[in-house]
């Protein structure tokens, strides 16, 4: 079982913005923040942490979704937040029959998806 997960990042402020709106119709929320890292969650727990360090745009994250509505609301907060689309909201069957998600690049060039697994 994954306890958190971080991307690095070189803007904190821009990208820290970035996540604020893609990430809100996922239920994510700023939780934690300190001058060079921050972390996202639901439910009080941190479990996306953004930080300013390393190489940034190396890094995969994917959030789970509740439906397949929410992926697609994903979708356009994070290109409305300045994502970059990396794969519109569908199904990805060669991943399993169900599997409904959506690929963004975030400001630093991360990718990040949402995904639902259950039939529609």
């Amino acid at each position: 079982m994954i306890d958190h997960v971080g991307i690095d990042v070189s803007d904190i402020d821009t990208t820290k913005a970035f996540y604020e709106q893609a990430l809100a119709p996922l239920g994510y929320e700023k939780l934690r923040e300190f001058p060079e890292a921050v972390g996202f969650g639901e439910q009080g727990k941190p479990d996306f942490w953004i930080a300013k360090r390393g190489t940034p745009g190396t890094s995969h994250v994917a959030i789970a979704s509740p439906d397949r509505a929410t992926v697609d609301a994903f979708h356009a907060a994070a290109l409305a937040a300045g994502g970059r689309d990396n794969g519109a909201p569908g199904l990805r069957e060669q991943y399993h029959s169900t599997y409904y998600g959506a690929y963004v690049l975030d400001p630093e060039g991360n990718n990040v998806e949402a995904v639902c697994h259950k039939p529609e």
